[in-house]
């Protein structure tokens, strides 16, 4: 899955995302979801996720479905 429809992202699952200052380079950060920070269904660019740590970033894979 890759994580542009809300249904899909449910806290504590685990994900990969690209923080801001990673947008240019595509780096993925690999963490579990706390906080959906996206209200929208469906977003072109991936769910905003906030992760356990406080990191902040769009959603590009999902990687377990807990």
């Amino acid at each position: 899955m890759d994580g542009k429809n809300r249904k899909d992202v449910k806290p504590g699952i685990e994900v990969a995302i690209v923080l801001k200052k990673d947008q240019r380079t595509g780096i993925e950060t690999i963490g579990t979801v706390k906080d959906l920070l996206t209200n929208s269904s469906f977003h072109p660019h991936g769910i905003k996720v906030r992760l356990t740590d406080g990191q902040v970033g769009r959603i590009c894979r999902i990687i377990d479905n807990a």
